[in-house]
């Protein structure tokens, strides 16, 4: 169930500079941000080239914590 009240921009921002440890919740955030944009990229045009900072790519690259649970 997506959350109406979070804020996932702000929760991917905030792990990727630290001010937050990388949890369970900035992968699920993540993972509502990946959604939003291939809708987005599904527009064609322009939309298509749209990507993820390569900071962000640089936390998704990093080993969830729950799968080493």
């Amino acid at each position: 169930m997506i959350e109406l009240n979070s804020d996932h921009w702000q929760i991917v921002k905030d792990s990727v500079t630290g001010n937050r440890n990388i949890d369970e919740q900035s992968f699920a955030s993540l993972a509502v941000l990946d959604e939003r944009l291939e809708r987005i990229r599904q527009l064609g045009g322009g939309f298509s080239d749209i990507a993820l900072s390569s900071a962000v790519e640089k936390l998704r690259r990093q080993p969830s914590r729950a799968a080493a649970v």
